[in-house]
């Protein structure tokens, strides 16, 4: 494998290497190339951008979630015949799982995969001082070939011009620089960015400004031509079926794959790509359906899957749904199995914010004034349909609401750093429904996308 490939980083948060990475993927295959979009970290949101700018399916590379030993073969499967491929980073630079030194950071992502840095500087308070910031950075681990500039939020000619001259002979050429442009920011709301699924029209819009950005303000060839510079990676690239079933058989129904529901739509934008390609390659037939216009779950659903996303901002359109809802606790009657996480759990909850949700759990969701936000270590308390007791994962999380009463069955996991506590629901008539707050990827632990596929199969009439 050796496709060509950069990072884009930055020295903190809101810096712009959305900006950045979102316009050069637009732009490279605007011209024509074929580019292969990644997000470092558990972000669900920038990916869809990413996708937007490249037709094909934002990916994440996560070291946390995922093990750092996973990250090239996921890189590999995605960029696999593409042309280019770029990854965005996450926080700063160095930043990563908290007291875990650079487990998850931009830093780990980039050496793992051998790939060159652009740092994206936000220059709008400073001169000079730019040189040291960037000399920091370039000389803090030598094995992080940070090996260009883009400078950001740059106030004027002159202002270029003396940004330029102090980088001069840093040894860390410029690549581009960008001039403030309040009006090229996406909105955002109490998650962060608003998801490309919700404002399509809007967002294509935004994607294509980034690009003529982009493309106006930075040296496009010196940057694929840096792309180019990437050693060879060897790896084998990850593959579904080899990772799900080693050398067993897809679970067939009656000879045929056992479907399973995937809610989407703009309530429901979270989720990442190898968990479908896991349960297709584990021998189910995906089918997306969207809970805010559904009034029926696809035909002969065998199981249901509800991701994250914002329920708190659609919720009297998904309580209006009432066909839909009803539809979903009799799935659950009937004993097939549910996995949900986040939104998911919000949706089956009692209510949300005053507004009847599916009823499937005993309890209220309402939004607070609180984030809760960060990576967890957790292990199954108890077997369930997707999960194994005892089986250890890694997740995150990341919303604003809470549930209460805490009931509905036992706790779905064991938080077991950084917090001793217990969290998430197993619930059902026969056990069936796995309920979470946290998000988990599967990739990591791919006999949760078997086992859960083995319980789509119908039992003997």
């Amino acid at each position: 494998m050796n496709p060509p490939r950069l990072v884009v980083a930055a020295p903190s948060s809101g810096s712009g290497k959305t900006t950045v990475a979102t316009g050069l993927m637009a732009a490279f295959t605007e011209a024509g190339l074929t580019v292969s979009p990644h997000k470092a970290g558990p972000d669900y949101i920038d990916p869809g951008y990413h996708a937007l700018a490249t037709g094909r399916p934002g990916r994440n590379l996560d070291a946390y979630l995922c093990g750092p030993e996973r990250i090239a073969p996921l890189f590999a499967h995605a960029a696999a015949g593409t042309q280019l491929a770029v990854v965005e980073g996450v926080m700063g630079l160095y930043d990563g799982a908290a007291g875990a030194g650079e487990l998850a950071s931009t830093a780990q992502v980039a050496k793992l995969l051998k790939a060159p840095v652009v740092l994206v500087v936000d220059a709008s308070s400073q001169s000079r001082s730019v040189a040291a910031l960037v000399h920091g950075f370039a000389s803090w681990d030598p094995e992080v070939r940070v090996a260009g500039v883009v400078l950001n939020k740059v106030a004027s000619t002159r202002h270029e011009a003396l940004l330029r001259d102090a980088l001069d002979g840093s040894g860390v050429p410029v690549l581009g620089a960008l001039r403030r442009d309040a009006g090229a920011e996406t909105p955002s709301r109490h998650l962060g960015l608003v998801p490309a699924a919700e404002r399509h029209a809007e967002a294509v819009e935004s994607v294509a400004a980034l690009a003529a950005r982009v493309r106006a303000g930075c040296d496009m060839e010196a940057l694929l031509a840096l792309a180019r510079s990437a050693p060879p990676l060897p790896v084998t690239p990850w593959e579904a079926a080899a990772e799900v079933r080693g050398r067993s058989a897809p679970v067939l129904t009656h000879g045929r794959p056992p479907r399973i529901a995937v809610a989407g739509g703009a309530a429901f934008t979270f989720s990442y790509t190898e968990h479908t390609e896991l349960l297709q390659a584990a021998g189910a037939e995906t089918v997306t359906f969207d809970p805010l216009r559904d009034e029926r779950l696809p035909e002969g659903t065998r199981g249901l899957v509800i991701g994250g996303g914002f329920p708190e901002v659609y919720g009297q359109q998904l309580s209006a749904n009432e066909p839909l809802r009803v539809a979903v606790r009799e799935l659950v009657a009937a004993g097939r199995p549910v996995a949900a996480e986040c939104a998911g759990l919000l949706y089956l909850s009692r209510e949300l914010d005053g507004e009847a949700m599916c009823g499937v759990l005993d309890g209220s969701a309402r939004m607070t004034e609180r984030l809760t936000l960060g990576y967890r270590e957790a292990v199954a308390v108890d077997d369930s349909v997707l999960a194994p007791a005892g089986l250890r994962v890694r997740g995150h999380e990341f919303h604003r609401t809470v549930l209460t009463p805490e009931a509905g069955g036992e706790p779905a996991w064991g938080i077991v750093r950084p917090e001793r506590r217990r969290e998430g629901f197993l619930g059902g008539p026969s056990g069936n429904v796995h309920a979470s707050y946290l998000h988990v990827h599967w990739a990591a632990a791919p006999v949760m996308a078997r086992r859960f596929v083995e319980r789509c199969v119908p039992c003997p009439d």
